[in-house]
């Protein structure tokens, strides 16, 4: 790799990386900008992390977005002269222009040497220009940890060290406070049991602070929730005990999230701009999916529903994006909750908004759902034992019954399934059905 320094600025760079992010980014899986062209790049920030490994915040220009308001994606690439047969697969391509020229460029997160490399950087606290990284004292990373990059991921890359350790590595980057680290580290300072610990992490100040990579301990043996039920209904195995405790861990997550950060009021104006919201997400999606059509009366009036509700109702922090998929159950048969970055697509602020913890449950219970449609025939019944053995559990820890508030309850749970209606018909058209079927019921409700 060129040592000279001229060569890590954006516009050096620039020259040698474009043609072939051209080509590479777009096929990444946890590239958001499918379907539409890649007009250009800028680099907004170029470390040399490592020997051999750039680290680089790259801004993709598409139709419809503003100058300097594309999506900004963290890369870490590797150069060498020649890729070894085992890093085939890591190949982005072969520079032929800029201080790169001759020398060929890679995805760095699949060469086992650099990944171990950079596990030895996040042990050790300190700064290297705009990148800082952080750890807890009180949870010791050893040396020398085998890694292995997982393949299932979509939005984010993870590596596991030593089935000890995982590093999520986000790829699209949003400027701001990422609760994936904030809420994490507030519930372990608050001795929760639920959720792993943050160990190390690796955030930016330039050019805006941005959350990059947290290293949380590694559940081995743990099973997501989603494949436990599915493997239930497979055997057509009653998951009703499960679903209690899943509902308790929840409860105890909110409860601890509520003692550690502040809880709000949401009176009748707030819970009005929470239905008008929820309106004007109904209206963009009926657009897009004419099949809602004929359900948007009924499903506006479950958000109508909502202001007529007199009194204050209590808002705090909460997952954002929970389902059965954001849970795991551990060897000693605990429930943990995992990945509270929230929905991508929405903004950081509006991720970080205190709200209703009941908006967590309607996604749980649509979780369910979508569990008891895998399987044909389908088991609605199935589908509702789990639910309403969500909420007791939920309520044994709680001591409020998520069930006491059927017209948030029904609210946030249409929702969510508006948003699985545009998912899906954008995405997956052959799981249409699943949102469909919720929608039809919601809307008659």
């Amino acid at each position: 790799m060129p040592k000279a320094a001229p060569t890590l600025t954006p516009v050096a760079l620039l020259p040698s990386l474009a043609p072939l992010l051209h080509e590479w980014l777009p096929r990444q899986r946890w590239f958001a900008g499918k379907g539409r062209p890649v007009t250009g790049f800028s680099l907004a920030s170029v470390t040399e992390l490592l020997p051999g490994c750039l680290h680089l915040l790259v801004r993709a220009e598409q139709p419809g977005t503003a100058p300097e308001g594309g999506d900004v994606y963290q890369l870490l690439l590797g150069v060498r002269k020649v890729l070894p047969p085992p890093l085939a697969p890591a190949l982005v391509g072969h520079a032929t222009a800029g201080p790169l020229t001759g020398l060929t460029v890679y995805d760095a997160l699949q060469d086992p040497q650099i990944a171990a490399l950079l596990l030895e950087r996040l042990r050790t606290p300190g700064r290297l220009g705009p990148l800082r990284f952080g750890c807890d004292a009180g949870i010791p990373v050893p040396a020398g940890l085998a890694p292995r990059l997982l393949a299932a991921e979509q939005s984010n890359s993870s590596l596991v060290y030593g089935d000890t350790f995982i590093l999520k590595v986000f790829r699209r980057i949003h400027f701001g406070v990422n609760p994936d680290l904030e809420l994490p580290l507030v519930l372990a300072r608050h001795g929760c049991p639920r959720v792993p610990a943050p160990a190390a992490w690796i955030q930016t100040e330039r050019p805006e602070n941005a959350t990059l990579a947290v290293l949380q301990p590694y559940l081995r043996g743990s099973q997501d929730g989603w494949q436990l039920a599915l493997r239930a209904l497979a055997d057509r195995r009653d998951f009703t005990r499960e679903a209690h405790a899943l509902g308790r861990a929840t409860a105890e997550v909110h409860t601890a999230l509520a003692a550690a950060l502040p809880v709000v009021t949401l009176g009748r104006a707030q819970t009005e701009l929470l239905a008008t919201a929820m309106r004007e997400r109904l209206e963009a999606a009926a657009q897009a999916v004419p099949t809602l059509l004929p359900h948007v009366p009924g499903l506006r009036a479950a958000f109508d529903a909502v202001t007529k509700v007199a009194g204050p109702r209590p808002a705090q922090r909460v997952h954002g994006d929970l389902h059965l998929g954001q849970t795991l159950r551990t060897g000693a048969g605990d429930w943990a909750v995992i990945d509270f970055e929230g929905e991508p697509a929405r903004p950081l602020t509006e991720r970080r908004r205190p709200q209703p913890p009941v908006r967590d449950v309607a996604g749980m219970l649509r979780s369910f759902d979508y569990a008891a449609r895998t399987q044909l025939p389908w088991r609605p019944e199935w589908a509702e034992s789990c639910r309403d053995a969500y909420c007791a559990g939920y309520a044994a820890s709680a001591g409020t019954d998520p069930r006491d508030e059927p017209e948030l309850l029904r609210a946030y749970e249409t929702d969510k399934a508006v948003y699985e209606v545009l998912y899906e018909a954008r995405h997956r058209p052959d799981w249409l059905a699943v949102p469909m079927a919720a929608v039809r019921r919601l809307a008659q409700d």
